[in-house]
């Protein structure tokens, strides 16, 4: 974190908090293609339940172009989801919406064969949350560990922290420069609701620690 003002809150009236899915939310040691293959990131869904009890709207926006590439169906990430929202639950947390892209240019079921808006680093899943429920997405954060992620952010008009968990912002496939990086959702969240003397106090702690002789 630099020396910059950073204007405060993050997430302000009518906004939300976007999260990828993948490396965010849970593990991508691979493809999520079942249910059993979802398995949450340590600290993930506790600080959704944190998002939760300060009332601010978490959405989750992922693309699936797994269903496009013949690895599993809608109907499975409906499972999958599933699964996601019950292990949520019983940590004390929920989602208010999830949105995805089924679509792919390289697809192998022609149904999903398009160049989708939707599919990030467009900002088609953005505009529906805001056409449908209303968010504003200049008042929001985006959370992701892809490039894709933080492009369709800064598209969107979003604040925007990448995490290092999952591809930690490693994927190469576009430039896109966070306006944060910190190591996991637990932090991120941890940023998102910080207020400006807790963000003061997490700044001269980071700069005492880059003053220690490596």
């Amino acid at each position: 974190m630099s020396d910059r003002k950073i204007n405060l809150p993050l997430v302000s009236a009518g906004g939300a908090v976007f999260l990828d899915r993948d490396g965010v939310i849970c593990e991508q040691a691979g493809y999520v293609n079942r249910p059993e293959d979802f398995v949450l990131i340590d600290g993930s869904a506790e600080a959704i339940a944190r998002l939760n009890r300060a009332h601010v709207p978490v959405i989750v926006i992922t693309n699936q172009g797994g269903i496009a590439l013949g690895h599993l169906t809608e109907e499975t990430l409906a499972d999958i989801h599933t699964r996601m929202k019950r292990l949520l639950v019983e940590a004390g947390a929920h989602v208010d919406a999830v949105y995805y892209c089924p679509h792919h240019l390289q697809a192998e079921v022609p149904a999903y064969l398009l160049d989708c808006p939707c599919r990030k680093p467009g900002i088609g899943m953005l505009e529906k949350a805001h056409d449908e429920l209303g968010i504003n997405l200049q008042n929001s954060v985006l959370v992701g560990d892809a490039t894709t992620d933080i492009l369709a952010g800064i598209r969107a008009g979003c604040r925007t922290i990448l995490v290092r968990t999952g591809l930690g912002g490693n994927d190469g496939k576009v430039i896109a420069e966070p306006e944060f990086t910190v190591s996991d959702l637990s932090a991120a969240v941890e940023l998102i609701l910080a207020t400006e003397e807790q963000l003061n106090q997490i700044s001269a702690a980071e700069r005492r620690l880059n003053d220690i002789p490596k």
